[in-house]
């Protein structure tokens, strides 16, 4: 009877498991919701398309800066820069007097063969070198009546002629956008210039290799104590100057400045007084003046106004206040310089001092040993360390080695430290000495601590502070590299002392057309031995000479049977005449001396 029971069961399990599908009712009802859920989506798909659409308009503002797109690059980083700079620390008075006082500065002017140099002192070290001759003489400052032969657009430049032959480069940023009288019209060059107008220019930028010279159209004139710009509005004054003399001078700036002119006061105005400055005005007035009206008669192209050579230049820039002595070798150079002196810059007379002594003026300073030293790859430190500069199309590159330093007691981050900041002092005098210009980068040794990397780039900080040349260095990047740049303005002390080797166009390589596989390196001590035992066994025999050999012991051997008392006699002739056919050894070929520069071979020649 269990059984029966069981049997009708079974249909009623089977039963529910057919009416399953119909009990989930609510699943039915999820289903349309599911679908539903694409329609919002749809709907903030709709919503997220007319944001774009409502960015497309905001696209007007960049058709109102349809000008060079360079220009207005260049205007964002120089007010990015101006901002930076005003929240910069000013220098204090004792700051000052201790950067001036802490160093014994020489400037060393001689004379050979129609050419000067120039070597600038600090402490015993050669830190500038300038080289001038009759031949090569810098354009950078002159002023020409150009003519415009092509102007560019998709490069944002214009080419002038100004009657040196290749012609002169003139980027859209450098144009005087006030005077060219655009109107409303965006500033772009091709609407500020064309093919043969007449240009006011003035040289920034020597030729160096096939690349003219870089010009400008804002006219600036140097002087003694500042710069006249004659078509600025605005007055500005060395940051190198203390607070208190920067209120000084602009005191005196507010009733001897002209309103249609601006001024850069220089840092050698510190001390100046009000009648130096105003006639530092009115002498550049006067040349501006004279300027403008040859422009005026004159036909493009032409030089309206020239720098003086570069020795006077130099002396105008560089000797100041900050110079205990200014050491001359030369009776021309010494004639140019107390002009100079005697008319501009009177109160500096008594620190110009004549080298009488037979001794070059180069020796006695040792600057001719510190310039071939300048020329290494490699620069050693006094503590053991050292430097590697590598010079490329792109940038430098400087790297920082500890070398032979092991510090003096305590741990890897202390020495590491000190040979960093020994290096910051190294690479500034090196870029100094070499004119190195454009992006460098320094590859310090690795330091964990943030206050270590500081100290080494306040460091770097304080010795460029001392460069007269525009630099600009950013923050330690995660790799711990330093990107710094540097202006670019004449040629380099490595280009004024060599020439591109001929043989492999001074990529310091020769290429083969097969390959070239080295042999293994062995130890000093093996190759040398190898090279002693090849030596001695080397002989080199004719067929004429074997011959003659043996003949010669045909006769020895006759000689010997027929006379045996004369034995000694022959032998001796017969060992000389085998001595005499034998090949002499070859000579060692002798050492290629090392190239040095033209002073170290005159020094040398002298000697």
């Amino acid at each position: 009877m269990a059984k029966k029971k069981e049997e009708p069961a079974k249909p009623a399990v089977t039963q529910l498991i057919f009416q399953a599908p119909s009990l989930p009712t609510p699943k039915i009802e999820r289903a349309p919701k599911k679908k539903a859920e694409p329609k919002p989506e749809r709907k903030e798909r709709v919503k997220k398309e007319s944001p774009k659409e409502k960015t497309k308009p905001q696209k007007a503002p960049a058709k109102e800066e349809d000008g060079s797109t360079r220009v207005e690059a260049k205007r964002i980083r120089r007010r990015d820069s101006r901002d930076t700079g005003r929240r910069r620390s000013t220098v204090t008075q004792s700051e000052f007097l201790a950067r001036r006082e802490s160093v014994d500065r020489k400037l060393i002017v001689r004379e050979d063969e129609g050419r000067f140099q120039i070597g600038v002192l600090e402490d015993g070290l050669l830190v500038e070198h300038y080289v001038t001759q009759s031949q090569s003489v810098s354009i950078i400052g002159n002023v020409y009546l150009g003519k415009v032969q092509n102007v560019l657009p998709s490069m944002e430049a214009a080419f002038v002629d100004i009657g040196r032959g290749r012609n002169a480069v003139l980027y859209s940023g450098e144009v005087d956008w006030e005077a060219a009288e655009t109107g409303n019209q965006p500033r772009r060059i091709e609407l500020a210039l064309k093919s043969g107008d007449q240009v006011l220019v003035q040289v920034t930028k020597d030729p160096v290799g096939q690349k003219g010279a870089r010009l400008t159209s804002q006219i600036s004139l140097p002087g003694r104590f500042l710069v006249y710009v004659p078509a600025g509005n605005m007055s500005g004054i060395s940051r190198k100057l203390p607070e208190g003399e920067r209120a000084r001078l602009k005191q005196i700036l507010k009733g001897a400045l002209p309103e249609e002119a601006g001024v850069i006061v220089r840092t050698a105005a510190e001390g100046a007084t009000e009648e130096q400055l105003k006639l530092d005005i009115e002498r550049l007035q006067m040349q501006w003046e004279e300027i403008t009206r040859q422009a005026e008669k004159g036909k493009a192209p032409i030089q309206l106004h020239s720098e003086p050579e570069l020795l006077v230049k130099i002396i105008r820039d560089v000797f100041n206040e900050d110079f205990q002595q200014l050491i001359v070798s030369g009776k021309n150079a010494n004639e140019i310089i107390r002009n100079y002196l005697t008319n501009v810059a009177p109160d500096l007379m008594e620190r110009l001092v004549e080298h009488t002594s037979k001794e070059d003026i180069f020796d006695h300073f040792r600057i001719g040993d510190q310039i071939v030293k300048a020329l290494d790859r490699k620069v050693y430190l006094p503590s053991g360390g050292s430097l590697v500069i590598d010079r490329t199309e792109a940038m430098t590159v400087v790297d920082v080695n500890t070398g032979k330093f092991i510090g003096s007691g305590g741990n890897l981050e202390e020495t590491v430290t000190k040979n960093n900041l020994e290096a910051a002092e190294e690479i500034v005098r090196q870029l100094r000495l070499r004119d190195i210009g454009g992006i460098i980068v320094i590859d310090f040794i690795d330091m964990i601590q943030s206050s270590n990397q500081e100290a080494v780039r306040r460091r770097l900080l304080e010795c460029l502070s001392r460069d007269r040349t525009k630099n600009q260095v950013s923050e330690i990047t995660s790799l711990g590299l330093v990107q710094m740049t540097r202006k670019k303005i004449g040629v380099g002390l490595l280009e004024t002392y060599s020439e591109t080797c001929e043989c492999c166009g001074g990529r310091g390589l020769v290429i083969h057309d097969e390959p070239r596989f080295k042999a293994a390196e062995q130890p000093e001590g093996k190759k040398g031995k190898k090279k002693e035992d090849k030596q001695a066994v080397k002989k080199v025999v004719t067929g004429e000479q074997a011959d003659a050999l043996k003949s010669v012991v045909n006769k020895i051997a006759s000689a010997a049977s027929s006379e045996p008392s004369k034995e000694p006699e022959g032998k001796t002739e017969m060992l000389n005449a085998v001595l005499e056919s034998l090949p002499e050894p070859a000579d060692k070929p002798a050492r290629k001396p090392r190239r040095a520069s033209s002073i170290i071979q005159k020094v040398k020649g002298k000697k």
